[in-house]
C-alpha cells in the first residue's frame, strides 16, 4: 500500500512539472531543478533578511546605550 502511493504521488507530481516544461518549451529536468534552485533562494533570502535586522538591532542598542555617568564616555 505504501509503494502505491509513492508511486501515485511521484507519477502526478513529476506530471506537472512535465506539462509545464512542455507549454514552455524547455526539458522537464531543468524545471525541476529550476523549482529546487528557487527552493533555496527563497529560504536563503529570509535568513539574510533574519541576520540583517539582528545585527540592525544589536547596532541600535550600541549606539543607545545608557551611560551612568560623564565618565563612561
Amino acid at each position: 500500500m505504501l509503494n502505491r502511493l509513492k508511486f501515485f504521488f511521484e507519477k502526478h507530481g513529476f506530471h506537472v512539472s512535465s506539462r509545464l516544461a512542455d507549454a514552455l518549451g524547455m526539458r522537464a529536468s531543468s524545471v525541476r531543478l529550476f523549482f529546487i534552485y528557487l527552493s533555496f533562494v527563497t529560504a536563503g533570502l529570509w535568513f539574510a533578511v533574519y541576520l540583517i535586522l539582528a545585527f540592525w538591532m544589536r547596532l541600535k542598542d550600541l549606539i543607545r546605550a545608557k551611560r551612568s555617568s560623564v565618565f563612561d564616555i
